[in-house]
């Protein structure tokens, strides 16, 4: 399934494939892949059990996704060990660890969707265009279901970061 038009890019409409994950239903499962002393992996059993917030990003090299990571990472800061957090992009997990380093994210893990576009896919937020996820935010309780779905319609455009942090605060 493809959705024609779900999201503009500098206004000119995309098609993201997929269905749009919403609030209310059970996560679909992925793999991602991140670095850390090697490659591994990352899925949604991995985040069962606490509370996870997922910020998805088109490329951590372009200012408004730096921004968006820099900014969850330091609104992250005040819930510790008691969430999980992950910004996905396309980006591959060495550029992304490299990315982290240089501006200090120590409160998100980053995770790459590289390898086979699924979460992508599963998520509805590949656009089928450029090869890119959408920019957007999920907020998922401790056992995988969605509280918070945020697909940014405007992909240059950031996501309302006040809502999704309160979603997941309403998790604690």
């Amino acid at each position: 399934m493809s959705r024609s038009g779900a999201v503009t890019f500098k206004g000119t409409p995309l098609t993201l494939a997929g269905e749009a994950v919403q609030a209310g239903q059970a996560a679909p499962d992925f793999t991602l892949h991140y670095f850390e002393g090697g490659l591994k992996t990352l899925t949604l059993a991995d985040l069962k059990g606490k509370p996870s917030f997922i910020s998805v990003v088109p490329s951590l090299d372009t200012p408004v996704c730096a921004a968006q990571t820099k900014k969850f990472n330091d609104e992250l800061n005040s819930f510790g060990d008691k969430i999980n957090a992950v910004t996905v992009s396309l980006d591959l997990p060495f550029a992304m660890n490299r990315f982290c380093g240089a501006e200090s994210i120590k409160n998100m893990r980053v995770a790459s969707d590289y390898q086979d576009r699924n979460f992508g896919q599963k998520f509805g937020m590949l656009i089928e265009e450029l090869k890119l996820l959408a920019r957007g935010v999920f907020v998922l309780d401790k056992d995988g279901k969605v509280v918070y779905a945020e697909q940014v319609k405007e992909v240059a455009e950031h996501p309302n970061y006040e809502a999704a942090i309160g979603a997941l605060k309403g998790l604690l």
